[in-house]
């Protein structure tokens, strides 16, 4: 892709915009946290935020107590 320089204003070539998706699975998220038993543990374990483990599992409807005492629905 090709944008222009807001500094010089020449055509710059770039490879994308933004960071790329991250992609963990909703297992390796669950399987951290049961092992960890702690979210901060687990985000620093996946390479990933607090918030980014939170949105997984509220996209499956779960949410981090049930998955750390291993209820499931």
């Amino acid at each position: 892709m090709i944008v222009e320089c807001p500094h010089c204003g020449k055509p710059v070539v770039v490879d994308g915009l933004g960071r790329k998706p991250l992609n963990i699975p909703l297992k390796n998220v669950c399987e951290s946290l049961r092992s960890h038993r702690s979210m901060v543990a687990a985000a620093k374990e996946l390479g990933c935020s607090e918030g980014y483990i939170f949105g997984v599992l509220k996209a499956s409807r779960l949410k981090v107590k049930d998955v750390i005492e291993g209820k499931s629905k």
